[in-house]
């Protein structure tokens, strides 16, 4: 059984005066934020406030870059090449690590976000370009990433630090990827069965998918969607069953294991 898990949520996604989820309420619960940049969604505004009460919460922070793309959300693949990717995701770092001298809070890790994550799961050269811009930016960050892909050793091999997340209202495929968002299913609302998913995986490191079975993962976050209806019944629902089941909710990098 594992003896602490991180919670961490993806926050800080409005834009101007468009709001999405219920921040507040999230930070309460979780013991990490992934902060959008600009890109899929955020802005100067956002990020601050969301690092400000992050902070005064004691929730740890991280930046979420992702597709430049606010219509679609950051869900939606847009055609780059590996250099185009590497700027956008380091220039997208930069904002939220200058927006974050000014809130005095201190990002430690990197997580991507969507689409872009998604296709770094399989694309080795995407998952380098990523871990090439978190290393110039800085090498003192970690990244956060999607459990069982090519992102893991892409960081690694970059010299960064490197954590894996497993995502409680998602379904799984048999080789280990998400369901896509398109297919039946593919998010699951009820706390209940997220919550017993949650700690079969911990006691077992095994994850069930689609068609009966299950897949072994490794992980040291669970990732709660901020944007699914229902987010903040669901993460409290997590959490009273984790501690409850004796493990402790810590923040990935601080996490005694």
């Amino acid at each position: 059984m594992t003896h602490s898990i991180d919670l961490n949520a993806d926050l800080g996604e409005g834009f101007g005066p468009w709001s999405m989820g219920e921040d507040a309420a999230l930070l309460k619960i979780v013991s990490t934020a992934n902060i959008a940049c600009g890109g899929h969604a955020g802005d100067p505004d956002t990020m601050f406030a969301t690092l400000l009460a992050a902070g005064r919460g004691g929730v740890a922070v991280g930046a979420h870059p992702g597709y430049a793309d606010l219509a679609g959300f950051g869900r939606r693949i847009i055609p780059m090449d590996v250099q185009a990717i590497e700027r956008m995701v380091a220039a997208q770092i930069g904002a939220l690590m200058g927006v974050a001298a000014l809130a005095g809070v201190v990002p430690g890790h990197v997580k991507p976000h969507g689409a872009l994550a998604n296709l770094a799961a399989d694309d080795a050269g995407v998952a380098r370009a990523i871990a090439r811009a978190v290393r110039a930016v800085s090498s003192d960050l970690a990244v956060l990433a999607i459990s069982g892909t090519a992102m893991e050793p892409a960081a690694r091999d970059a010299g960064l630090q490197v954590f894996s997340e497993v995502f409680a209202d998602r379904a799984y495929r048999p080789d280990g990827r998400l369901v896509p968002r398109t297919a039946p299913g593919a998010v699951i609302h009820d706390p209940q069965v997220v919550t017993a998913r949650m700690l079969a995986f911990l006691a077992s490191g095994r994850m069930p998918v689609e068609g009966g079975g299950t897949i072994a993962l490794a992980a040291q976050s669970i990732c709660l969607h901020g944007d699914t209806p229902g987010a903040v019944q669901l993460a409290r629902s997590l959490r009273a069953a984790v501690v409850a089941a004796g493990i402790a909710v810590a923040p990935f990098g601080r996490a005694g294991r």
